[in-house]
């Protein structure tokens, strides 16, 4: 029996649910149960191509049956990149694994060397990955800050250690290590 032989109803959907459409496997990112006055009820979805990144929303009728996309995450540490490759060592069997930069997404902007970061595979085939929502990096350059510069005011960009440029705010200085949020791209606060 296959891994997507397994069905699920709609009604079941949660956000992070996995399952398998005309051969793509997606990630419930949203869900909203809908009974309208008239009429049967449905099940308004966004849901994102794991092969590709795309996010679209879909609707179902509600009890509608759909195959179940059993998803494994494995816990992989970033060993290092070589221009377009990513280099991964499973943390319990040590096996390698390269992903490109496409696979990674917009994680290649957050990777640092020795980061445990969690692979999501499909039938054994790696399928994206699952960044922390944050990261702690050290702030390689930006402008010094300005004496008076408090909490509150305006921001300025500033690089990190992995290249990515993020706004922070102007008493930030250069050696600090500042949490950034990867799903947005924002200063979160001082590490």
């Amino acid at each position: 029996m296959r891994a997507a032989d397994t069905m699920i109803s709609t009604n079941e959907l949660k956000t992070g649910t996995t399952i398998e459409i005309d051969g793509d496997v997606y990630t419930v990112v949203e869900f909203q149960h809908v009974k309208p006055g008239k009429g049967a009820a449905f099940v308004r979805t966004k849901i994102k191509n794991l092969q590709t990144g795309a996010t679209f929303e879909r609707t179902f009728r509600a009890g509608e049956k759909l195959p179940r996309a059993r998803v494994e995450r494995r816990e992989m540490q970033f060993l290092y990149g070589t221009g377009d490759s990513y280099t991964f060592m499973d943390t319990e069997n040590f096996e390698q694994l390269e992903l490109t930069a496409e696979q990674l997404g917009d994680g290649t902007k957050y990777l640092k060397e020795n980061m445990v970061i969690a692979i999501l595979m499909y039938q054994g085939n790696p399928m994206g990955v699952d960044m922390p929502n944050t990261v702690e990096l050290e702030v390689v350059k930006t402008e010094p800050g300005l004496k008076g510069d408090t909490v509150s005011g305006g921001s300025k960009p500033a690089v990190m250690e992995t290249g990515v440029v993020v706004q922070v705010p102007l008493f930030i200085e250069v050696g600090e290590r500042v949490v950034v949020d990867t799903r947005t791209g924002h200063y979160v606060q001082r590490a």
